[in-house]
Protein backbone atom coordinates (compact mmCIF):
# COMPACT_ATOMS: atom_id res chain seq x y z
CA UNK A 1 0.00 0.00 0.00
CA UNK A 2 2.78 2.17 1.00
CA UNK A 3 4.48 1.73 -2.52
CA UNK A 4 1.43 2.53 -4.28
CA UNK A 5 1.22 5.72 -2.25
CA UNK A 6 4.46 6.45 -3.52
CA UNK A 7 4.15 5.95 -6.99
CA UNK A 8 0.95 7.89 -6.98
CA UNK A 9 3.20 11.00 -5.80
CA UNK A 10 5.54 10.80 -8.46
CA UNK A 11 2.68 10.43 -11.32
CA UNK A 12 1.03 13.38 -9.35
CA UNK A 13 4.34 15.26 -9.04
CA UNK A 14 5.15 14.25 -13.16
CA UNK A 15 2.15 15.86 -14.24
CA UNK A 16 3.34 19.19 -12.14
CA UNK A 17 6.73 18.38 -13.19
CA UNK A 18 5.38 18.67 -17.49
CA UNK A 19 3.32 21.73 -16.94
CA UNK A 20 6.00 23.70 -14.95
CA UNK A 21 8.56 22.59 -17.70
CA UNK A 22 6.05 23.54 -20.44
CA UNK A 23 5.77 27.34 -19.32
CA UNK A 24 9.01 27.97 -19.44
CA UNK A 25 9.29 27.54 -22.78
CA UNK A 26 5.92 29.37 -23.45
CA UNK A 27 7.40 32.38 -22.11
CA UNK A 28 10.07 31.83 -24.49
CA UNK A 29 7.90 32.09 -27.56
CA UNK A 30 7.46 35.13 -28.57
CA UNK A 31 11.39 35.83 -28.20
CA UNK A 32 13.68 35.99 -31.49
CA UNK A 33 16.50 33.59 -31.47
CA UNK A 34 19.17 36.84 -31.09
CA UNK A 35 17.27 37.67 -27.47
CA UNK A 36 18.25 34.63 -26.02
CA UNK A 37 21.72 35.43 -25.63
CA UNK A 38 21.98 39.47 -24.67
CA UNK A 39 22.77 40.35 -21.36
CA UNK A 40 22.74 43.94 -20.43
CA UNK A 41 23.44 44.13 -16.68
CA UNK A 42 25.30 41.26 -14.32
CA UNK A 43 21.88 41.24 -12.90
CA UNK A 44 19.77 40.09 -15.95
CA UNK A 45 20.92 36.23 -17.06
CA UNK A 46 20.25 35.37 -20.93
CA UNK A 47 16.84 33.60 -21.32
CA UNK A 48 18.96 30.40 -22.84
CA UNK A 49 21.15 30.58 -19.55
CA UNK A 50 17.51 30.20 -17.50
CA UNK A 51 16.61 27.67 -19.82
CA UNK A 52 19.47 25.19 -19.15
CA UNK A 53 20.20 26.61 -15.46
CA UNK A 54 16.54 25.12 -14.15
CA UNK A 55 17.57 22.22 -16.44
CA UNK A 56 20.50 21.23 -14.81
CA UNK A 57 19.16 21.36 -11.39
CA UNK A 58 16.84 18.48 -12.16
CA UNK A 59 19.28 16.53 -13.91
CA UNK A 60 22.33 17.29 -11.14
CA UNK A 61 20.07 17.05 -8.11
CA UNK A 62 17.24 14.33 -9.17
CA UNK A 63 19.05 11.98 -12.19
CA UNK A 64 22.64 12.03 -11.63
CA UNK A 65 22.16 10.69 -7.97
CA UNK A 66 19.18 8.54 -8.40
CA UNK A 67 18.90 6.83 -11.76
CA UNK A 68 20.98 4.17 -12.64
CA UNK A 69 22.73 4.63 -15.74
CA UNK A 70 21.04 7.90 -16.31
CA UNK A 71 24.35 9.27 -18.72
CA UNK A 72 25.14 12.91 -18.36
CA UNK A 73 24.11 14.90 -21.04
CA UNK A 74 27.00 16.98 -21.77
CA UNK A 75 29.59 17.10 -18.30
CA UNK A 76 30.55 20.81 -19.88
CA UNK A 77 27.37 22.33 -18.43
CA UNK A 78 27.79 21.49 -15.07
CA UNK A 79 30.07 24.67 -15.74
CA UNK A 80 28.29 26.59 -18.08
CA UNK A 81 24.89 26.39 -16.10
CA UNK A 82 26.10 25.95 -12.26
CA UNK A 83 24.57 29.15 -10.80
CA UNK A 84 26.26 29.73 -7.23
CA UNK A 85 26.28 26.24 -5.57
CA UNK A 86 30.25 25.74 -4.29
CA UNK A 87 29.47 22.46 -3.31
CA UNK A 88 29.09 21.21 -6.99
CA UNK A 89 32.68 23.13 -8.55
CA UNK A 90 33.48 26.01 -10.72
CA UNK A 91 31.46 27.55 -13.07
CA UNK A 92 30.64 30.62 -15.01
CA UNK A 93 31.32 33.79 -13.63
CA UNK A 94 27.83 35.21 -13.81
CA UNK A 95 29.11 38.13 -16.18
CA UNK A 96 30.16 36.19 -18.40
CA UNK A 97 26.64 34.30 -19.01
CA UNK A 98 25.99 36.79 -22.02
CA UNK A 99 29.49 35.82 -23.49
CA UNK A 100 27.46 32.51 -24.08
CA UNK A 101 26.85 32.02 -27.73
CA UNK A 102 27.74 28.12 -27.50
CA UNK A 103 26.18 25.96 -26.36
CA UNK A 104 23.16 27.52 -28.65
CA UNK A 105 19.49 28.19 -28.51
CA UNK A 106 18.67 24.83 -30.26
CA UNK A 107 21.54 22.92 -27.90
CA UNK A 108 19.95 24.16 -24.94
CA UNK A 109 16.44 23.16 -25.98
CA UNK A 110 17.71 19.70 -26.73
CA UNK A 111 19.00 19.25 -23.48
CA UNK A 112 15.76 20.38 -22.12
CA UNK A 113 14.35 17.78 -23.74
CA UNK A 114 16.51 14.51 -23.01
CA UNK A 115 16.44 15.39 -19.28
CA UNK A 116 12.53 16.07 -19.58
CA UNK A 117 12.48 12.17 -21.18
CA UNK A 118 14.91 11.01 -18.21
CA UNK A 119 12.54 13.08 -15.75
CA UNK A 120 9.84 11.23 -17.22
CA UNK A 121 11.02 7.61 -17.08
CA UNK A 122 12.44 8.16 -13.75
CA UNK A 123 9.20 9.11 -12.31
CA UNK A 124 6.76 6.35 -14.22
CA UNK A 125 9.07 3.75 -12.68
CA UNK A 126 10.15 5.12 -9.48
CA UNK A 127 9.11 4.75 -5.91
CA UNK A 128 10.19 8.38 -4.33
CA UNK A 129 11.55 8.32 -1.05
CA UNK A 130 10.69 10.96 1.64
CA UNK A 131 13.68 12.40 1.10
CA UNK A 132 13.61 12.66 -2.21
CA UNK A 133 10.71 14.66 -2.88
CA UNK A 134 11.21 17.36 -1.03
CA UNK A 135 13.91 17.78 -3.70
CA UNK A 136 11.66 17.31 -6.27
CA UNK A 137 9.39 20.07 -5.55
CA UNK A 138 12.06 22.51 -4.85
CA UNK A 139 13.26 21.77 -8.00
CA UNK A 140 9.61 22.81 -9.51
CA UNK A 141 9.59 25.75 -7.42
CA UNK A 142 13.02 26.92 -8.25
CA UNK A 143 11.64 26.64 -12.16
CA UNK A 144 8.80 28.87 -10.86
CA UNK A 145 11.42 30.99 -9.36
CA UNK A 146 12.94 31.54 -13.03
CA UNK A 147 9.90 31.92 -14.79
CA UNK A 148 9.25 34.82 -12.94
CA UNK A 149 12.87 36.18 -13.77
CA UNK A 150 12.10 35.08 -17.33
CA UNK A 151 9.63 37.86 -17.57
CA UNK A 152 11.77 40.32 -15.81
CA UNK A 153 14.99 39.82 -17.53
CA UNK A 154 13.25 39.89 -20.84
CA UNK A 155 11.67 42.88 -20.20
CA UNK A 156 14.79 44.47 -19.09
CA UNK A 157 16.97 43.41 -22.21
CA UNK A 158 13.90 44.56 -24.67
CA UNK A 159 13.33 47.95 -22.44
CA UNK A 160 16.94 48.68 -22.90
CA UNK A 161 16.94 48.01 -26.76
CA UNK A 162 16.74 51.52 -28.53
CA UNK A 163 13.62 50.23 -30.71
CA UNK A 164 11.65 49.70 -27.60
CA UNK A 165 10.56 46.51 -29.23
CA UNK A 166 7.19 44.45 -27.85
CA UNK A 167 7.56 41.25 -26.59
CA UNK A 168 4.10 40.17 -27.46
CA UNK A 169 0.95 42.47 -28.62
CA UNK A 170 -1.46 40.49 -26.35
CA UNK A 171 -2.07 41.45 -22.94
CA UNK A 172 0.50 39.73 -20.50
CA UNK A 173 -0.71 40.52 -17.11
CA UNK A 174 -4.27 40.81 -16.47
CA UNK A 175 -5.34 43.80 -13.94
CA UNK A 176 -6.43 43.01 -10.43
CA UNK A 177 -6.30 46.39 -8.59
CA UNK A 178 -8.87 47.33 -6.21
CA UNK A 179 -9.42 50.82 -5.18
CA UNK A 180 -8.99 51.20 -1.47
CA UNK A 181 -10.46 53.21 1.00
CA UNK A 182 -7.58 54.00 3.46
CA UNK A 183 -5.64 52.51 6.16
CA UNK A 184 -6.54 49.28 7.99
CA UNK A 185 -5.56 49.59 11.56
CA UNK A 186 -3.75 46.97 13.57
CA UNK A 187 -3.89 46.14 17.47
CA UNK A 188 -0.90 45.80 19.17
CA UNK A 189 -0.10 42.28 20.59
CA UNK A 190 1.60 39.30 19.70
CA UNK A 191 1.13 37.64 16.11
CA UNK A 192 2.38 34.29 14.68
CA UNK A 193 4.61 34.89 12.01
CA UNK A 194 6.12 32.25 9.77
CA UNK A 195 5.08 29.33 7.31
CA UNK A 196 2.32 26.91 9.09
CA UNK A 197 0.71 24.18 7.49
CA UNK A 198 0.61 21.59 4.56
CA UNK A 199 2.44 22.25 1.05
CA UNK A 200 5.65 23.73 0.02
CA UNK A 201 7.81 26.46 1.10
CA UNK A 202 10.98 27.32 1.61
CA UNK A 203 13.46 27.19 4.24
CA UNK A 204 13.75 30.44 4.87
CA UNK A 205 9.51 30.57 6.17
CA UNK A 206 10.14 28.58 8.91
CA UNK A 207 10.59 28.16 12.03
CA UNK A 208 7.18 29.64 12.88
CA UNK A 209 7.23 32.31 16.11
CA UNK A 210 6.07 35.21 17.97
CA UNK A 211 6.38 38.69 17.37
CA UNK A 212 4.93 41.45 19.48
CA UNK A 213 3.78 44.34 17.18
CA UNK A 214 3.00 47.86 18.69
CA UNK A 215 -0.60 49.55 17.22
CA UNK A 216 -0.06 50.45 13.65
CA UNK A 217 -1.66 51.35 10.33
CA UNK A 218 -1.52 50.01 7.13
CA UNK A 219 -2.29 51.02 3.36
CA UNK A 220 -5.03 48.50 2.18
CA UNK A 221 -3.61 49.63 -1.37
CA UNK A 222 -0.56 50.12 -2.80
CA UNK A 223 1.05 53.56 -4.12
CA UNK A 224 0.06 54.31 -7.91
CA UNK A 225 1.74 55.65 -10.55
CA UNK A 226 -0.13 59.32 -10.04
CA UNK A 227 0.84 59.38 -6.51
CA UNK A 228 4.60 58.96 -7.55
CA UNK A 229 4.48 61.35 -10.08
CA UNK A 230 3.61 63.93 -7.24
CA UNK A 231 7.25 63.23 -5.61
CA UNK A 232 9.00 63.61 -8.64
CA UNK A 233 7.51 66.80 -9.82
CA UNK A 234 8.03 67.75 -5.80
CA UNK A 235 11.58 67.34 -6.21
CA UNK A 236 11.72 63.96 -4.46
CA UNK A 237 14.88 63.37 -6.02
CA UNK A 238 17.10 66.47 -5.66
CA UNK A 239 16.11 66.76 -1.79
CA UNK A 240 18.05 64.69 -0.37
CA UNK A 241 16.30 65.09 2.84
CA UNK A 242 13.62 62.36 2.23
CA UNK A 243 16.77 59.47 1.56
CA UNK A 244 19.35 57.79 3.88
CA UNK A 245 22.71 58.06 3.04
CA UNK A 246 23.19 55.25 0.87
CA UNK A 247 20.22 55.85 -1.55
CA UNK A 248 21.33 59.99 -1.63
CA UNK A 249 24.64 58.36 -2.72
CA UNK A 250 23.41 55.94 -5.30
CA UNK A 251 21.06 58.90 -6.59
CA UNK A 252 23.92 61.15 -7.44
CA UNK A 253 25.98 58.23 -8.93
CA UNK A 254 22.68 56.98 -10.87
CA UNK A 255 21.47 60.42 -12.20
CA UNK A 256 18.62 59.03 -10.81
CA UNK A 257 15.20 60.87 -11.50
CA UNK A 258 12.24 58.45 -12.56
CA UNK A 259 11.39 54.82 -11.55
CA UNK A 260 13.16 52.25 -14.43
CA UNK A 261 11.54 52.05 -17.95
CA UNK A 262 10.12 55.73 -17.37
CA UNK A 263 10.65 57.78 -20.42
CA UNK A 264 9.45 61.93 -20.43
CA UNK A 265 9.35 62.25 -24.13
CA UNK A 266 6.92 65.36 -25.52
CA UNK A 267 6.04 66.59 -22.42
CA UNK A 268 4.86 63.18 -21.57
CA UNK A 269 5.80 60.61 -19.33
CA UNK A 270 5.75 57.55 -21.29
CA UNK A 271 6.95 53.43 -19.54
CA UNK A 272 8.41 50.70 -21.60
CA UNK A 273 6.26 47.52 -21.15
CA UNK A 274 5.79 44.30 -22.54
CA UNK A 275 3.48 45.36 -25.32
CA UNK A 276 6.17 48.20 -26.06
CA UNK A 277 6.35 52.16 -25.23
CA UNK A 278 3.10 53.00 -23.35
CA UNK A 279 1.49 56.55 -21.80
CA UNK A 280 2.04 55.95 -18.34
CA UNK A 281 -1.68 55.56 -16.78
CA UNK A 282 -1.70 57.39 -13.39
CA UNK A 283 -4.16 54.69 -11.43
CA UNK A 284 -1.39 51.72 -11.72
CA UNK A 285 0.24 50.60 -8.99
CA UNK A 286 3.98 51.59 -9.24
CA UNK A 287 6.79 49.68 -10.59
CA UNK A 288 10.26 48.88 -10.68
CA UNK A 289 11.05 51.16 -7.77
CA UNK A 290 14.23 50.06 -5.69
CA UNK A 291 14.07 50.32 -2.02
CA UNK A 292 16.05 53.52 -1.66
CA UNK A 293 13.37 55.01 -3.63
CA UNK A 294 10.53 53.27 -1.54
CA UNK A 295 11.98 54.45 1.57
CA UNK A 296 12.08 57.86 0.34
CA UNK A 297 8.33 58.04 -1.35
CA UNK A 298 7.19 57.37 2.37
CA UNK A 299 9.79 59.49 4.13
CA UNK A 300 8.40 62.34 1.86
CA UNK A 301 4.86 61.29 3.13
CA UNK A 302 5.41 61.38 6.63
CA UNK A 303 4.87 57.53 6.55
CA UNK A 304 7.40 54.43 6.66
CA UNK A 305 7.29 51.43 5.23
CA UNK A 306 6.35 48.09 7.16
CA UNK A 307 8.12 45.13 9.00
CA UNK A 308 7.60 42.27 6.97
CA UNK A 309 6.11 40.93 10.66
CA UNK A 310 3.35 44.00 9.76
CA UNK A 311 3.25 42.77 6.55
CA UNK A 312 2.37 39.29 7.15
CA UNK A 313 -0.08 40.12 10.43
CA UNK A 314 -2.13 42.29 7.87
CA UNK A 315 -2.18 40.41 4.42
CA UNK A 316 -5.33 38.66 5.09
CA UNK A 317 -7.32 42.38 5.00
CA UNK A 318 -6.05 43.71 1.82
CA UNK A 319 -5.27 42.68 -1.50
CA UNK A 320 -1.79 41.59 -2.33
CA UNK A 321 0.27 40.03 -5.76
CA UNK A 322 0.65 42.89 -8.10
CA UNK A 323 3.95 43.67 -7.27
CA UNK A 324 6.47 42.78 -5.06
CA UNK A 325 6.48 44.75 -1.91
CA UNK A 326 9.21 46.10 -0.23
CA UNK A 327 9.28 46.03 4.15
CA UNK A 328 11.77 47.63 5.98
CA UNK A 329 12.95 44.60 7.72
CA UNK A 330 16.42 43.00 6.23
CA UNK A 331 16.31 39.45 5.45
CA UNK A 332 17.26 37.65 8.40
CA UNK A 333 16.94 33.82 9.52
CA UNK A 334 14.09 33.23 12.07
CA UNK A 335 14.72 31.75 15.28
CA UNK A 336 15.61 27.95 14.96
CA UNK A 337 16.94 28.42 10.72
CA UNK A 338 19.16 25.95 10.03
CA UNK A 339 20.58 25.36 6.46
CA UNK A 340 20.42 22.22 5.18
CA UNK A 341 23.71 20.06 4.53
CA UNK A 342 25.37 20.11 1.29
CA UNK A 343 24.23 22.03 -1.83
CA UNK A 344 20.73 22.51 -0.88
CA UNK A 345 21.66 24.51 2.05
CA UNK A 346 23.15 27.28 0.11
CA UNK A 347 19.46 27.76 -1.54
CA UNK A 348 19.26 30.72 0.66
CA UNK A 349 20.92 30.75 3.69
CA UNK A 350 23.76 32.32 2.44
CA UNK A 351 22.59 35.24 1.31
CA UNK A 352 21.53 36.28 4.62
CA UNK A 353 23.72 39.52 4.92
CA UNK A 354 23.02 43.20 3.08
CA UNK A 355 19.48 42.00 1.48
CA UNK A 356 15.76 43.64 1.95
CA UNK A 357 13.03 41.83 2.05
CA UNK A 358 10.00 41.96 0.00
CA UNK A 359 6.76 40.27 0.51
CA UNK A 360 3.50 39.41 -1.82
CA UNK A 361 3.96 38.14 -5.37
CA UNK A 362 3.96 39.95 -8.71
CA UNK A 363 1.95 39.78 -11.87
CA UNK A 364 4.95 37.68 -12.76
CA UNK A 365 4.52 35.33 -10.23
CA UNK A 366 3.53 31.81 -11.78
CA UNK A 367 0.15 30.99 -10.32
CA UNK A 368 0.33 28.75 -7.34
CA UNK A 369 3.73 30.38 -6.70
CA UNK A 370 2.66 32.85 -3.78
CA UNK A 371 2.10 32.57 -0.13
CA UNK A 372 1.30 35.11 2.46
CA UNK A 373 4.48 33.98 4.36
CA UNK A 374 6.94 34.12 1.02
CA UNK A 375 10.12 35.74 2.10
CA UNK A 376 11.85 37.33 -1.45
CA UNK A 377 14.71 39.55 -0.86
CA UNK A 378 16.99 41.87 -2.67
CA UNK A 379 19.49 44.09 -2.32
CA UNK A 380 18.56 47.65 -1.79
CA UNK A 381 19.76 48.80 -5.56
CA UNK A 382 17.69 46.81 -7.35
CA UNK A 383 14.35 47.63 -8.85
CA UNK A 384 14.27 45.71 -12.30
CA UNK A 385 12.01 43.11 -10.44
CA UNK A 386 7.97 44.02 -10.24
CA UNK A 387 8.27 46.12 -7.04
CA UNK A 388 5.87 48.58 -5.45
CA UNK A 389 5.30 50.38 -2.28
CA UNK A 390 2.77 49.87 0.79
CA UNK A 391 2.96 52.79 3.42
CA UNK A 392 2.20 52.42 7.44
CA UNK A 393 2.10 54.84 9.52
Amino acid sequence: MEQAEKITTAGLLLQQYKKIRRHSETICRPLETEDYVVQPIVDVSPPKWHLGHTTWFFETFILMPNFKGYIEFNPQYNFVFNSYYETIGARVVRTDRGNLSRPSVSDVYAYRAYVDEQMEAFLQNTALSDKLVPILELGLNHEQQHQELLLTDIKYILGHNPLFPAYSDKEIFSKKSKEGSGFISMPEGIYEIGFNGTGFSFDNESNRHKKYLEAYEIADSLVTNADYLKFIEDGGYVNFAHWHSEGWDWVKQQNAKAPLYWHFIEDRWMHYTLNGLKEIDLSEPLCHINFYEASAFAAWKGMRLPTEEEWEAASEHFHWGERWEWTGSAYLPYPGFKKEAGAIGEYNGKFMVNQMVLRGASVATPQGHSRATYRNFFHASLKWQFTGIRLVK
